[in-house]
């Protein structure tokens, strides 16, 4: 039998992200308030009526009800298109650059993953443990048949634990503040398990750069103050995908130097 055309497995795996966007909401909306992912059924929030299952469709639902709920018309966040769309994105970003290899399957629930962290952190400033700690075991079981390997993962979840929460100490007993919270610590070794340590420590790199610019363009334009706390997991999820994507040749070329 001859393998499937190129382009229809690209569409395929962005089909598959539009639909893991579409429950990622829910996951979004729930995990948060300690509600059940699977039970009940999709409903409206403001009204709790069931929600029909072509009103679910990732993207049309949400133009069929011209962005209000068909029961109650209360109005539905543009969140919703926003997650389905940025996850078929990243499911077919993901399946150009690594194609039809086994590690795409680990790489797009890391990708999944890391949306729901980035929209959890961004508006309820957590990390959720079932996500986390869920993805520290299955990336760590996942790198015994695919890469980083179980060593370089292990040392990943090590680091990617130790030395956040080292940082946040020392800024503790410096400042006198929380600077990290916990949930940051097992988000980091959670992409240490995922991506190996090399790319753990050039998340943690591009993750500090890019929240310090925001958060000094957020000072400078008074937005915020000396005591600003910016959910420092959403810039981990930015950073985690771009490292796992695009990172190996930055870590080869870093590495080139010493050899």
């Amino acid at each position: 039998m001859q393998p499937p055309p190129y382009a229809l497995v690209g569409i395929f795996v962005t089909l598959m992200g539009l639909a893991i966007g579409s429950f990622l909401n829910v996951v979004i909306y729930r995990l948060p308030r300690d509600l059940s992912v699977s039970f009940p059924p999709s409903n409206c929030t403001s009204c709790h009526a069931p929600i029909r299952w072509y009103h679910n469709i990732p993207l049309l639902g949400y133009a069929l009800i011209g962005g209000r709920c068909a029961a109650c018309r209360a109005p539905v966040s543009i969140r919703y298109p926003i997650v389905e769309a940025l996850t078929g994105a990243l499911f077919l970003w993901h399946f150009l650059v690594i194609g039809p290899e086994w590690i795409l399957a680990v790489r797009l629930a890391f990708a999944a993953a890391m949306v729901a962290l980035f929209a959890i952190d961004l508006e309820h400033q957590i990390l959720p443990d079932e996500i986390t700690l869920g993805g520290i075991a299955v990336g760590f079981a996942a790198s015994f048949a695919v890469a980083p390997g179980w060593m370089s993962s292990l040392i990943g979840i090590v680091a990617g634990g130790a030395i956040p929460w080292a940082i946040a100490e020392l800024y503790l007993r410096v400042r006198g503040v929380d600077g990290l919270g916990f949930g940051d610590v097992k988000m980091l070794a959670m992409i240490g398990a995922v991506l190996g340590w090399e790319l753990m420590l050039l998340t943690l790199l591009l993750a500090s750069a890019s929240g310090a610019v925001v958060g000094v363009g957020l000072m400078l334009a008074g937005r915020g103050t000396r005591q600003l706390k910016l959910p420092f997991g959403t810039f981990l999820a930015v950073a985690a995908i771009v490292a796992g994507l695009h990172g190996a040749p930055l870590v080869e070329w870093y590495a080139g130097f010493y050899r």
